[in-house]
């Protein structure tokens, strides 16, 4: 058995989720090395604790928690399993923590006057009963027990108080109070946990008690009412990487976590992650399990620290204060992004250029910035190779263009031809063979083009609506370790995929075309 040292400094403690309530997000699935991959990011991200899975649901799980306890072994670190109030589950669950330096046995079971009657069809007393027998056969076992009230938050509040009460006098040393199905406020879950605590003091060795939130994102509120349970005495929170979960998710973890490292004169609290980490970890996760985030995601999305607004970017080159509340380096960015798009202004076209070696006179800028716009009506995002390209003169502003292509089924496999028409107006056509018609298809443009990507994420949606509609495709690549995102849209779909693929052939070609010793430098009107 392994005692716990307790924290006594005022921060609150990362439960991380993301390999067992994560994973149970649908086609999130991991394997168990996968999960000592992910597990060691988590380990280097700081977090307290790691919930490696629920053992006696599989034999996965009982794998993945072996490799993970054989190998992280920080004394700050606990591993956790989550077990039912059922002997099988956590005889089970004990055997699966033995390997683990510091192991936590969690143990749940349901409260509500809804499941209890629906999906337990035990009374209350039959749940306190269980409650206390699970909680001390657990803690004959382990010296660490947590216990989850599950679905605590539509539960009455005296039971709720009453079902604490008992769980600590079982040997419980941390409770948490989950909203199951995302149903709470911030100002209700701040009272629920205010009086709990309050319901629970006079019972021995409850001072030692941690009280732990685990919220749901159903109607979006996981962050907020983790905060509110903060404020209301919890000093754990229960979260996972991108805020994978079941249904709407889980708490994020990023973004709990910036919250109190931004807003830390207000909660008086911090957490022992490292942030710049953040993003490394979180890209970690979508490659593992294949589910990108939002562009629009707070802290580790594309867009958290882009600005294409010119009123915006005029603002960032006076002062980043001005439209950032957080540094992009905190979080794991390289930096900020001035992304170029037909809402960017001038300010914003000179500062890039500047930055790209060119300075240009009054008249000069007039003219390369309505070239810029005009550009902008082709294409979303203006890269630095483009323009370089513009002010070059514009001769490969095009690069490779989709001339036609054919895809066909070969077997179990598909068939591509495409054909291309190459910067200088040659004709390009190449096939190729690959497990799908997208794969076939980017197999065929590598060849047509010599650029070879590795893909890391491709999704597609519909952009308009009726007779309109368009198909948008997105992709995540790399080449040569850096990552590259490509849009296209066509009405149709294969179409589209080509037009992302060769957008960002187009530009790495670009760049291959300035390293090789292309002049960048402006037209003799412009000073270089």
């Amino acid at each position: 058995m392994t005692t716990i040292e307790r924290i006594t400094t005022p921060r609150i403690r990362i439960f991380d989720t993301t390999l067992r309530d994560g994973e149970q997000s649908p086609g999130c699935s991991m394997s168990p090395p996968q999960k000592l991959v992910m597990a060691r990011a988590l380990d280097e991200l700081g977090v307290d604790i790691i919930e490696t899975g629920f053992p006696a649901s599989s034999q996965s799980d009982r794998e993945a928690m072996a490799l993970i306890g054989r190998e992280l072994r920080r004394p700050s670190l606990s591993l956790a399993v989550l077990s039912r109030c059922l002997q099988a589950d956590i005889e089970t669950s004990a055997r699966a923590l033995e390997a683990a330096a510091n192991p936590r046995l969690h143990v749940f079971l349901s409260t509500s006057p809804l499941h209890r009657e629906h999906k337990l069809r035990m009374t209350r007393e039959q749940v306190l009963e269980s409650v206390h027998r699970h909680v001390a056969l657990a803690r004959s076992y382990i010296d660490d027990v947590e216990f989850s009230a599950e679905d605590a938050t539509r539960t009455e509040l005296d039971y709720l108080i009453e079902v604490s009460r008992v769980a600590i006098a079982a040997g419980a040393t941390t409770i948490n109070l989950p909203d199951t199905v995302g149903f709470t406020t911030p100002e209700e879950i701040r009272t629920m946990f205010q009086q709990v605590i309050a319901g629970v003091a006079d019972v021995p060795n409850a001072g030692n008690v941690i009280f732990s939130a685990h919220c749901h994102n159903d109607l979006g509120l996981a962050v907020a009412n983790s905060l509110a349970a903060i404020e209301g005495g919890a000093r754990q929170v229960e979260c996972t990487v991108n805020g994978i979960g079941e249904r709407a998710g889980n708490c994020s973890l990023e973004e709990i976590a910036m919250v109190l490292k931004v807003r830390q004169a207000f909660y008086e609290q911090d957490t022992a992650i490292d942030t710049p980490r953040i993003v490394g970890t979180s890209q970690l996760l979508q490659r593992l399990v294949g589910m990108p985030v939002q562009r629009n995601k707070a802290i580790v999305g594309a867009n958290a620290f882009a600005h294409e607004s010119g009123i915006h970017q005029h603002g960032m080159l006076r002062h980043r204060g001005t439209y950032e509340i957080m540094r992009p380096e905190d979080v794991g960015w390289e930096n900020s992004q001035m992304v170029l798009g037909r809402h960017s202004g001038r300010a914003a076209v000179e500062a890039r250029l500047r930055a790209l070696g060119f300075w240009l006179e009054e008249d000069e800028l007039k003219l390369v910035f309505e070239q810029f716009k005009g550009l902008c009506e082709q294409q979303r995002v203006v890269t630095d190779a483009d323009l370089q390209t513009l002010m070059q003169g514009g001769s490969n502003a095009q690069g490779y263009r989709l001339a036609s292509m054919t895809i066909s089924d070969v077997g179990s496999r598909a068939n591509a031809l495409v054909e291309l028409s190459d910067p200088d107006g040659n004709r390009v056509a190449e096939t190729a063979q690959g497990d799908g018609p997208v794969d076939a298809l980017f197999g065929a443009l590598s060849a047509a083009t010599g650029v070879q990507l590795m893909l890391d994420s491709y999704h597609v949606h519909s952009v308009g609506i009726g007779a309109d509609a368009r198909g948008e495709a997105n992709l995540s690549v790399r080449h040569e370790g850096v990552e590259y995102d490509g849009t296209g849209t066509s009405k149709d779909i294969i179409e589209a995929s080509a037009l992302a693929w060769l957008d960002v052939a187009n530009r790495l070609l670009r760049q291959r075309q300035a390293n090789a010793g292309v002049s960048t430098e402006a037209p003799a009107t412009a000073t270089a």
